[in-house]
């Protein structure tokens, strides 16, 4: 009897169950009149309680390729509808099953620990819910106590599980609807978007018709402002080429390119829901000025990143993935028009450029000719035996030269005549001086240097042979070249090649070389102070370039083509020299040779004021007294109301007279080097 009336219990609660089944068929018409499943879920999950006790129930839809479930909709379980989950049953995705009973979810190996366990749940009842031929996921209930579902619980799940594949179905159907209307909307809107932005862009320059084309835009892209942005190099800031903007929210010319942009060169788009709400956005220009989204679209010219386009708003979420295929078409557009105007502009740059070099070139042209005939450079002057002698062993050669001879004798004015006269004529000439550079820069100015080759070498640097490339290198004071570079540029003068400091490659030095010194270069041979071997090759046409004082047929003659160049720069050039000038100028000693009796004639002629020049207008040197070592003299006591740099300047002044304007001796005789010198010489003026 007892197992007949539990038979019967059993019998009498399926009964019920298939009377409540019987209910479920009213859900149906609803189901189908949605478009989305998860609005009527709960009238779904009460009705199904009544056939089917749960604590728990969930719609899941396998995602990912079948690693995770998103947890479709939810009932019983709190706040986890759109919660993504670990997939714990991937066995199902591959075998054909109708249900799957678990008694106990903290007994299964797979579940244990799962989002399930951790809402209390211990009984599980599972069914699928399959979409065109496919598992799309299934249906869930659960229960607190173990063992709570039945195989005749998942008879009732099953058809529970069939209205909500029905219900699916139609949504689907739904869907693809809405896309096809959604397409064919975007479609019209797409075509009206090209007629308007063909009529808007046809004709005047992108900024000048940038409001047309904002204006055709907002009939398919809603937007308050319209920004086109062109990259500034260094890629942190964008200058806006184009702009429409909202009135009181306008943004500045510059702007910094958005920390997306910078992270990801490659970037296509962007969208951003709230500007003021995202991190990256919070102090950029467009947040500033108040907009609230934003929808940005990438422009590449030639494969490169060169501007963006960016629609703004000043309401929050106003762009969706879907305005994504519009804003790129207009921003596609726009870049035919933005190609063109910066092939144009390039092509104004070549232009400009080209005219510009053809100025500067005729501007140095002019330059070289006025200091040429400002210092003699175009014409050797005077008619004496030793100077006509100079003149006539130079020639057209091609060989080294070195020039011997006191400071101020010209040295530099042969070279350059040297220079002119050869077929090297139309290249550079540069001058170098080597007592003016510190020993341990005078390798990488005269050989260059790459990049790296020291601490502050930031950048790769031609030295002076090869900026003198293709002319004449002319190396001032080569007897004060240190030791460790000589042995260096004895290779430029025997193998015509060098390297740069840092360099692997040897480069070819296509250069003429004149040396000049007033130093004895035999006598720092003895003392090691200079190499042999570097001294024959500098000697191999050695001139001596005569004082002045052993000149004197010359002396009217230079002061005559000194005068007619002081002519151009004067206001009120003289007259001429008067007897008692000629006279005084054919006495003195010119101890600072022909430089000195420049700077003479440029004083007196300043003096004279448009008049003749006269003896008074002179200040000659007083002729030193004999000195036996050199030496300077003692320095006078500094007197009330002198300084100390009018007596340094007058110890220079001093020295270089007693020295004869040998600056080595002088420096010597000071106690300075003779760098040290040249950096007095420029700060009081007695070069």
């Amino acid at each position: 009897m007892p197992a007949l009336r539990d038979e019967l219990r059993r019998l009498r609660a399926q009964l019920d169950r298939l009377r409540a089944l019987s209910g479920l068929d009213g859900l149906l018409t609803a189901l189908t009149g949605v478009l989305d499943v998860r609005q009527i879920f709960d009238q779904v999950a009460a009705a199904a309680r009544t056939a089917l006790p749960h604590d728990g129930m969930v719609i899941g839809q396998v995602i990912d390729g079948g690693d995770r479930v998103r947890m479709y909709a939810t009932e019983g379980l709190g706040a986890a509808a759109a919660i993504e989950v670990p997939n714990r049953s991937r066995h199902l995705l591959t075998t054909t099953w109708e249900f799957e009973i678990i008694d106990d979810v903290a007994a299964h190996p797979e579940l244990r620990g799962s989002t399930i366990e951790q809402f209390g749940m211990r009984a599980a009842l599972y069914v699928p819910i399959r979409l065109d031929g496919g598992l799309w996921g299934g249906l869930s209930f659960y229960g607190r106590e173990p063992g709570r579902f039945s195989e005749a619980d998942a008879f009732v799940a099953r058809r529970i599980a069939d209205y909500v594949t029905l219900a699916l179905s139609h949504q689907r159907l739904a869907d693809d609807v809405r896309r096809m209307e959604d397409l064919r909307a975007r479609t019209a809107k797409a075509e009206l978007l090209d007629d308007l932005l063909t009529a808007v862009t046809g004709g005047g320059e992108l900024p000048e018709v940038f409001d047309r084309i904002s204006t055709a835009a907002h009939k398919v892209l809603a937007h308050d402002a319209l920004v086109l942005t062109a990259v500034l190099p260094g890629g942190t800031e964008a200058r806006a080429y184009a702009k429409r903007t909202a009135a009181g929210h306008d943004l500045p010319d510059v702007v910094q390119v958005p920390p997306l942009m910078r992270r990801e060169p490659e970037w296509d788009h962007d969208l951003v829901d709230d500007l003021r709400a995202h991190p990256d956005q919070a102090g950029l220009e467009a947040t500033r000025a108040g907009y609230r989204s934003v929808l940005r679209v990438a422009i590449r010219l030639d494969g490169e990143y060169a501007a963006g386009l960016s629609f703004l708003s000043l309401q929050p979420s106003q762009y969706t993935a879907a305005d994504v295929p519009a804003a790129r078409r207009i921003a596609d557009r726009i870049a035919l028009s933005f190609a063109r105007e910066r092939t144009k502009a390039l092509s104004r740059q070549a232009d400009e450029a080209t005219s510009r070099a053809e100025r500067l070139e005729a501007r140095v042209r002019t330059l070289t000719d006025e200091l040429n005939a400002r210092a003699g450079y175009h014409r050797a002057i005077g008619e004496s035996a030793p100077w006509r002698d100079v003149l006539t062993k130079v020639g057209a050669t091609e060989t080294t030269v070195l020039l011997l001879g006191e400071s101020g004798t010209g040295k530099e004015v042969v070279a350059r005549f040297i220079h002119r006269a050869s077929a090297r004529a139309r290249g550079p000439f540069v001058a170098f001086n080597c007592a003016a550079i510190p020993e341990a820069l005078l390798e990488a100015e005269l050989f260059g240097y790459e990049r790296g080759a020291f601490t502050t070498a930031t950048q790769s640097k031609p030295g002076q042979i090869e900026q003198a490339g293709g002319g004449t290198l002319f190396l001032d004071e080569v007897g004060e070249m240190n030791l460790a570079v000589q042995p260096k540029f004895l290779r430029v003068l025997q193998e015509r090649e060098f390297q740069r400091l840092g360099a692997t490659r040897v480069s070819r030095a296509d250069v003429r070389v004149v040396a000049a010194t007033n130093k004895d270069l035999e006598r720092a041979i003895e003392r090691g102070q200079f190499r042999e071997d570097l001294f024959y090759r500098l000697n191999v046409f050695a001139i001596r370039l005569p004082p002045l004082r052993e000149r004197r047929d010359d002396i009217l003659a230079l002061s005559g083509a000194f005068l007619a160049d002081l002519s151009q720069t004067l206001g009120r050039p003289p007259a001429g020299l008067s007897q008692d000038a000629r006279r005084a100028l054919l006495d003195y000693h010119w101890p600072g040779n022909v430089r000195e009796l420049r700077n003479l004639l440029e004083r007196a002629a300043i003096l004279a004021d448009g008049g003749l020049i006269v003896k008074d207008h002179f200040v000659f040197r007083p002729r030193p007294a004999a000195a036996t070592d050199g030496a300077v003299r003692a320095a006078p006591p500094l007197e009330p109301g002198g300084d100390l740099k009018s007596m340094e300047r007058s110890m220079i002044d001093e020295a270089l007279r007693a020295a004869r304007f040998n600056k080595s001796q002088a420096a010597k005789a000071l106690g300075i080097t003779r760098a040290q010198l040249y950096v007095k010489l420029r700060q009081y003026g007695l070069g």
